[in-house]
C-alpha cells in the first residue's frame, strides 16, 4: 500500500482547500454569464453603465418599432452582449416585448422608466441588470466549507482514527491482551509507526513466553531438587539418628554407618555442586579466560582424574586423540565439561566395559567423540538428555548418582565456546556424545 508523508498530505489539504472554492467560483460565474472569460478592458461598472445608456437610448428613439421583430432581434443581440433583460409595457400594462420569456416574476435589480413623447405616456420599460457578486461570493464559502469538511473526513480516517485505535490496542496489550489488530494508515509515519509497534507487540510476547516458560522450569527445578535432596538427606538423618541412638553397637556397624553418611554427603555436595555451576552458567554468564589448550592433554587429565571408579567396575578408558588438537578457551570449564561427559559414561557403561575417546582436527574445528559400550539412548532420552535434571525413567533415584546436570552444563560450556554437543548412539551399540569447538574460541 502506498504511503505519504504528513508534509505531502498537508500540502495537498492545503491545495484541496484552494482549489475547491475557485471551482464553486468558476462554476457560478459560467452559470452567470455563459462564459469562462474573466477579461476587463475597462472596470465594470463603466461598462454596464455604458451597455445600459444604449441600450435606454435604442429603446426610446424607436418607439415606433418596438413590434418590428427585425427590430426586436437587433435588441435581443445587444441585450445578450450587455447581459441584460428588457421587458416593454405598452400604456396599458400589456407585455410588447420581453427578451427572457421563461423569466417572470420581479427581478433582484431592476430599473424602470416610462417613454412619453408629446406629453403622451407611449410605454414603460423594465430593465434587469446583471446579477451582483452575492452569487459568487456564497459559492466561494460552500466551496471552503466543503474544502475543509472533507479535509476533516480525510484528517480523521487517516490521521485521528489509526492513532486512537494504536492507543486503544496498548491498552489492551497493557491490560494482558495480545490478540490485537493495528490499523493501518496511509501515511508514511503512522504507518512507521504502526510497524514499530508490532514489532514491540511481537519482542513482548516473546518475552512473555520465555518469561512463562522460565517460570515453568523454575518451578521443575525447584520441586526437582526438592526431590532430589530429600532422599540423601532422609538417608542421612537416618544413620546419624542410628549413631546417637546406640543402634551401631559393633565397630563394623559404625564404620558401615559413617561410610553410607559419608557417601551421601558426598552426592548432596556433588549435586549442590552442578546446581550451582548450572545457575551460574545460565545467569550469571561468567566470563571465560581463554589460553591455549591442548586438548589431548585436557582429555587425559580427565581420564586419570576417573580412573579410580573406571577401575571398580574394571571399566577401560582409551585416548586416540590426536596430537595436533589445540584450541583457545577456558581450561577450568573445558575440563569440567570432558569430566562430566566421562563420568556420565563410566556411570553407565556396565562392568568389564570399554569407553573410548577420539578427537581430531575437522577443517577450523576440533571434532571430539566419547562412544562407551553401555545401554545407549532410548528415543525418548535423545529428545531430552540435555535437559536440566532430566535423568531418564530408569535412574530417577540415586543408585546411579547422577545429578542430571553434567549432560546440561557440558553443552552450556561448549556452546560458550563457539560449539556444540549431540547426543547419539553408535551403530555397535552403546552411546555416543560427539562434539565440535572451533579452533579459536571466542566467548
Amino acid at each position: 500500500m502506498r504511503t505519504l508523508r504528513i508534509r505531502t498530505f498537508t500540502l495537498l489539504c492545503l491545495f484541496f482547500i484552494q482549489l475547491v472554492p475557485w471551482i464553486f467560483f468558476v462554476t457560478a460565474h459560467f452559470m452567470e454569464t455563459k462564459t469562462l472569460s474573466f477579461a476587463k478592458s475597462q472596470p465594470q461598472d463603466e461598462v454596464l453603465q455604458r451597455h445600459l445608456t444604449d441600450i435606454t437610448h435604442l429603446i426610446e428613439t424607436n418607439t415606433d418599432k418596438w413590434r418590428d421583430s427585425n427590430w426586436q432581434n437587433q435588441l435581443h443581440t445587444r441585450l445578450q452582449q450587455a447581459n441584460i433583460e428588457v421587458v416593454i409595457l405598452s400604456a396599458s400594462d400589456r407585455e410588447i416585448y420581453r427578451s427572457n420569456p421563461e423569466r417572470r416574476g420581479d427581478l433582484s435589480s431592476t430599473e424602470r422608466f416610462s417613454v412619453i413623447e408629446n406629453g403622451q405616456l407611449l410605454g414603460k420599460v423594465v430593465i434587469s441588470l446583471p446579477k451582483s457578486n452575492t452569487v459568487k461570493i456564497i459559492a466561494v464559502l460552500a466551496g471552503v466549507l466543503l474544502a475543509f469538511f472533507i479535509i476533516g473526513v480525510a484528517m480523521r480516517r487517516f490521521l485521528l482514527k489509526p492513532l486512537e485505535r494504536m492507543s486503544l490496542a496498548a491498552r489492551q496489550i497493557a491490560a494482558g491482551d495480545w490478540d490485537v489488530k493495528l490499523p493501518w494508515s496511509r501515511i508514511t509515519e503512522i504507518s512507521e509507526v504502526r510497524d514499530g509497534f508490532e514489532v514491540m507487540v511481537k519482542g513482548l510476547q516473546q518475552s512473555f513466553r520465555k518469561q512463562a516458560e522460565l517460570e515453568e522450569e523454575r518451578r521443575f527445578v525447584i520441586g526437582a531438587v526438592a526431590h532430589d535432596l530429600r532422599t540423601p538427606l532422609f538417608a542421612l538423618r537416618g544413620y546419624l539418628d542410628g549413631l546417637e541412638q546406640g543402634i551401631a553397637q559393633s565397630p563394623e556397624k559404625i564404620t558401615k554407618y559413617l561410610a553410607v553418611c559419608k557417601e551421601k554427603s558426598a552426592q548432596l555436595d556433588r549435586l549442590v555442586e552442578d546446581l550451582f555451576t548450572f545457575t551460574k552458567m545460565d545467569y550469571l554468564e561468567m566470563k571465560l579466560h581463554h589460553k591455549k589448550i591442548d586438548f589431548k592433554h585436557l582429555i587425559q587429565k580427565s581420564i586419570d582424574s576417573l580412573s579410580p571408579l573406571a577401575r571398580q567396575k574394571h571399566i577401560s578408558i582409551s585416548n586416540d586423540a590426536a596430537d595436533d588438537c589445540f584450541i583457545s578457551g577456558d581450561m577450568h570449564l573445558l575440563e569440567r565439561s570432558i569430566n562430566n561427559l566421562l563420568e556420565n559414561a563410566v556411570r553407565h557403561t556396565p562392568s568389564y566395559g570399554e569407553i573410548v575417546v577420539q578427537c581430531s582436527i575437522d577443517n577450523d574445528q576440533v571434532k571430539f567423540t566419547i562412544r562407551d559400550t553401555g545401554p545407549g539412548f532410548s528415543p525418548e532420552e535423545l529428545q531430552r538428555v540435555f535437559e536440566p535434571l532430566y535423568r531418564g525413567e530408569q535412574s530417577r533415584n540415586r543408585s546411579t548418582g547422577g545429578s542430571g546436570l553434567g549432560l546440561t552444563i557440558s553443552r552450556t560450556i561448549m556452546r560458550r565456546h563457539g560449539g556444540e554437543l549431540a547426543a547419539g548412539n553408535h551403530s555397535e551399540g552403546g552411546a555416543l556424545l560427539t562434539g565440535w569447538l572451533p579452533v579459536n574460541s571466542q566467548d
